[in-house]
């Protein structure tokens, strides 16, 4: 429940934080890995696992994409909770 709050919740350490924040800048469009963040991966990360890492969130996002397109449905194995007003796709109404 504290995934969307990944940068300031004290349930993450800071591989978790810049690796979700690396996922994020992978995934959310107009988003870019900056060299500052490749920087802060390499902290963490040996070039082995940064390898797997980016090679795993590239996936799952072609996975995503892939599934959308074919109108695959989800499994339900997570569930995104919603805030007021906002649109099952994650857009506000207006």
């Amino acid at each position: 429940m504290a995934l969307a709050d990944y940068a300031t919740s004290p349930l993450y350490n800071e591989a978790e934080r810049v690796t979700l924040e690396y996922a994020d800048a992978m995934t959310i469009t107009g988003r870019e890995v900056s060299d500052e963040l490749f920087a802060r991966l390499q902290n963490h990360y040996d070039a082995d696992a940064l390898t797997e890492l980016t090679a795993i969130i590239a996936w799952e996002n072609a996975s995503s994409k892939f599934n959308r397109a074919l109108r695959v449905p989800s499994q339900q194995l997570w569930k995104r909770n919603r805030h007021p007003g906002e649109e099952p796709d994650g857009k506000h109404e207006d």
